[in-house]
């Protein structure tokens, strides 16, 4: 494991302390790890690639020596990010500038939009899908790209969820998160919230009785948690999930296949268990986006395809989360599921089970 006394027990529990004592240079890293030479060179890159940051929560979890632990690789820059790729390397691989109507506003699919309301996260996970936004300096939506968001909501019937995102919107204080639900949600058509965040996962010391009860009171709210790994469900992040779902804010999770980190049907079974006896429902396991410096974690579809047959007659359907790949430029997202249709003749349908038993299905007669 890293090292947890730098956590200073009479700080760990203070969200904002975690903030500020966020691990973000050389130095402060070389204090939870011994860096390999690789790990060095890439943070004199970092501003280049994208830059780091990680609370000393999340750095407590990681391993200090071994530079395989899974947490480790998701928190710690390699030089392999900015090494020629041979493949494809998109700053902005969801094309979400080309659905940009006004500042803040990504509106791609009809019924709802997803809403930027800071470009801060309080870990910078490698991997992110939104580097050409995420720790740009923008911070916290201004009153007047706010306006801006909320007139085009309102002025578009059709919309009918908000999702927040960024950036983390669980880094804003109570208040500020209080003020951007309060004004959605008096938005007549606008019927439910989604809040897409790492904090449970990297501050969870943040999710606190008052923050949840913010998020009750403007029900129906919707928790979209983001866990890659079991080490990565602690006491604390358990504690905090758990205070969501006695609230009752439905929590769901999404996770992205890394390679060499879960990129296994048993990582991703554990995992799925794991949030399952806290109730959080494992929602998506997806695709690592193309996006600039990643293509030493991306794992090949073929693979995640066979991790997906693999769990399907092994695992519940609660624990199943749905393998779906955004199509880079912009296509939307597709869900992809093991095919088990052989084919058909005259109305009748053959099936081929996951074990292999075999099955016909006969449609009705007009």
């Amino acid at each position: 494991m890293g090292n947890p006394t730098k956590l200073e027990p009479n700080k760990q529990l203070d969200w904002k302390w975690q903030s500020r004592k966020s691990l973000r240079s050389l130095s402060d890293f070389e204090q939870y790890f011994d860096l390999s030479v690789d790990e060095k060179k890439a943070f004199a890159y970092n501003q280049d690639l994208f830059q780091v940051r990680a609370t000393p929560y999340y750095a407590s979890l990681a391993h200090k020596t071994d530079i395989n632990c899974p947490i480790r690789q998701i928190l710690v820059p390699q030089f392999k990010e900015v090494e020629a790729y041979k493949t494809q390397s998109l700053k902005d691989p969801l094309a979400e500038r080309q659905n940009n109507p006004v500042p803040r506003i990504i509106h791609r699919y009809k019924d709802r939009v997803l809403l930027l309301v800071t470009d801060f996260c309080s870990v910078y996970c490698r991997y992110c899908t939104r580097k050409h936004f995420t720790a740009t300096g923008q911070a916290v939506i201004s009153k007047k790209d706010f306006h801006l968001a909320l007139d085009y909501i309102y002025k578009h019937s059709e919309i009918k969820e908000v999702i927040l995102s960024g950036g983390d919107p669980l880094t804003l204080s109570d208040e500020k998160l209080d003020e951007l639900l309060y004004a959605i949600k008096g938005i007549p058509h606008v019927e439910l919230i989604r809040i897409g965040t790492r904090v449970p996962t990297v501050m969870p010391m943040r999710v606190t009785e008052k923050l949840v009860k913010i998020l009750r009171k403007h029900k129906p709210v919707f928790l979209m948690s983001h866990f890659n790994h079991r080490k990565e469900i602690t006491d604390l992040s358990s504690q905090a999930l758990e205070l969501f779902v006695d609230h009752g804010i439905p929590v769901m999770n999404q996770m992205v296949l890394l390679k060499n980190i879960n990129d296994s049907a048993d990582a991703v079974y554990e995992l799925s268990r794991a949030l399952l006896r806290l109730r959080v429902k494992p929602y998506y396991m997806f695709q690592c986006d193309p996006v600039v410096g990643t293509e030493h974690l991306k794992v090949s579809l073929e693979k995640s395809k066979s991790i997906q047959r693999e769990l399907w007659g092994h695992s519940s359907g609660l624990a199943m989360p749905n393998l779906s790949l955004d199509i880079p430029d912009g296509g939307g997202k597709v869900g992809i599921v093991p095919d088990f249709y052989q084919g058909s003749e005259a109305g009748t349908h053959f099936f081929v089970g996951f074990d292999g038993v075999k099955g016909v299905y006969k449609d009705p007669v007009e």
